[in-house]
């Protein structure tokens, strides 16, 4: 007889494949003008696959009232999570067409005051053995970023789909969003920040101080609230992007507001939440003591993510990063990818399970791995960036597995170990990272506003000792697509760029003691070039193009 987990998890599997075998001429991951990364090395050469073979698996569509809609689902439910999705969707829409419909039923089943469900399934997927395959939506209450959530997804929806009416259509659902996070609990109209009960990072439970017998989900009386930094630069993102849409919508006064509300936040934010070193994990505004954690000390996974989101100056950013690296020695973890650093004591949030090392305290992450390699390349630390695209290669690619988390000794997690009903060895969360980490971060390809028309290049292949490649990158939702190929020397490195791309701002990694003298271009307008004088060793120029296939080479000379 089977039990209640095996019974559950093939339901879910088989339920997923009728529904793929119904949505087979809506939907096609196979799409023949496919992305790759060609460099001669495995390492980059092979993610790409690795990576997509996962989210194939991770697959989820459902039928809610009639309408197909095409999921992603979480390595640890069989649920479509808006929190996970919004990450995931960094790497699946370079091959996914259908990049609407989920965010389009979040907003369907917004509720009137503006709150969002942080997710919603119909197959069973919670114990004690849940056999009901009913449509099933969940909100929890003690999260703050289920909003910044939704507007971020369809931020990268629209930008790959290239659908200014499906954006004109949601600014109201958008709008009611934010206003449900500004005038509700979770706001400090004082400070300018959200808050949250006391949880782990970006986690949807709370430490009650044992006055609640399991996870506590819910807020009531006895609430510790505190300040978390993730929620706030997830929010200073969300109103940078409702300033962009209503801009390039020609709506200036609130693209106007919105900036204002962006900068007042990330101002309040890094004056509370800043230590000096990198983002406190809770800033307590409920007295609270937890006996043997020192929270001026912990370093939990938004932070690297605070770094992307933009709220940090480039010396903050490095500062963040160095603090990985000097945990990585004083820990003795295989990888720095900390949840939590360090981690609290065993089982104080209400469950067993949650020792230290385990899941979301202190568990080791590739979603937060990810986001510290994409910091990285940003700021300097190239080299950085790849040792964690390479370690993490060589931790999934010897048997095609990947997960949400990991001990610190490098044991995977598994169901037995977990708080949630499953452990899938094809986490998209953490591996959509790492792709975020390669594709932007490495090969350098940036998206500015949407169908690659304006993008930020900025290939890093010199710290990776890469001399000779091929990039192609596509959007699947709209065919948009750039490619380029990448040659270097002593003497030279020349770029021949093609696709959709009209504006190219260039920043090229340059080789070590050489400078550019001057630049040639065909098919192009170099419009102009960055002569001040910088610590880092990039040349910059943007460039107009004329065709749309073009070419630039700079010559190169001793420093």
């Amino acid at each position: 007889m089977q039990d209640c987990k095996t019974a559950r998890l093939q339901n879910c599997k088989t339920a997923r494949l009728h529904d793929l075998h119904d949505l087979h001429d809506l939907h096609d991951l196979h799409n023949p003008m496919t992305m790759y990364i060609k460099t001669g090395k495995p390492e980059f050469d092979n993610l790409i696959p690795l990576i997509k073979g996962f989210f194939e698996k991770d697959i989820l569509d459902v039928v809610i009232d009639g309408k197909k809609i095409r999921g992603y689902r979480s390595p640890d439910a069989c649920s479509i999570w808006l929190r996970d999705y919004s990450d995931m969707i960094r790497a699946f829409r370079y091959f996914e067409k259908d990049l609407l419909s989920t965010i389009i039923h979040f907003a369907d089943t917004q509720s009137a005051n503006g709150r969002i469900f942080d997710y919603f399934t119909t197959y069973p997927e919670k114990l004690p053995c849940e056999k009901e395959n009913w449509t099933k939506y969940v909100r929890v209450p003690v999260e703050a970023d289920v909003e910044y959530r939704f507007i971020k997804t369809a931020w990268i929806a629209w930008q790959a789909s290239g659908n200014d009416e499906f954006v004109r259509k949601l600014l109201p659902n958008f709008e009611k969003a934010l206003a449900y996070i500004m005038n509700s609990w979770y706001w400090d109209p004082d400070k300018f920040l959200v808050k949250r009960p006391y949880t782990i990072d970006t986690w949807d439970f709370a430490y009650t101080a044992g006055k609640h017998d399991w996870l506590q989900f819910q807020i009531d009386d006895n609430t510790f609230w505190g300040y978390m930094h993730g929620d706030n630069s997830g929010y200073f993102e969300a109103f940078t992007i409702m300033s962009n849409w209503y801009s390039f919508f020609g709506d200036d006064q609130n693209a106007k507001d919105w900036k204002l509300k962006a900068e007042r936040i990330k101002e309040s934010m890094n004056n509370i939440c800043w230590n000096g070193d990198f983002y406190t994990h809770f800033v307590k505004i409920t007295p609270v003591t937890i006996r043997e954690v020192d929270e001026e000390y912990q370093l939990s996974l938004s932070n690297p993510m605070d770094i992307n989101r933009g709220v940090t100056t480039s010396e903050m950013a490095r500062s963040i990063i160095r603090e990985y690296k000097k945990r990585k020695k004083e820990s003795g973890a295989f990888a720095e990818w900390f949840s939590i650093h360090p981690p609290f004591p065993d089982g104080i949030f209400g469950d067993d399970k949650l020792v230290a090392g385990a899941y979301c305290n202190g568990g080791i992450m590739p979603l937060a791995g990810g986001e510290l390699a994409r910091a990285a390349f940003e700021n300097g630390e190239e080299k950085y960036g790849i040792k964690i695209l390479n370690q993490y290669y060589d931790l999934i690619s010897p048997n095609g597995e990947t997960y949400l988390w990991y001990f610190p000794d490098g044991k995977h997690s598994s169901v037995e170990t977990s708080t949630s009903p499953e452990a899938l060895p094809t986490d998209g969360w953490g591996s959509g990272a790492m792709l975020y980490a390669l594709i932007e971060g490495l090969a350098g390809v940036q998206d500015k506003i949407k169908e690659f028309k304006n993008i930020r290049l900025t290939p890093r292949w010199e710290a990776a000792e890469v001399k000779k490649a091929e990039v192609m990158i596509q959007y699947p939702a709209s065919d948009a697509f750039v490619k380029y190929t990448y040659l270097s020397s002593a003497d030279f490195i020349k770029l021949e760029i093609e696709g959709s791309p009209e504006e190219t701002d260039l920043e090229i990694l340059l080789p070590e003691n050489r400078k550019a003298f001057s630049v040639n271009s065909t098919g192009a307008i170099v419009k102009s070039t960055d002569e001040t004088k910088r610590t880092d060793n990039y040349f910059r120029c943007s460039i107009t193009n004329m065709k749309s296939h073009f070419a630039i080479t700079i010559n190169l000379t001793g420093k």
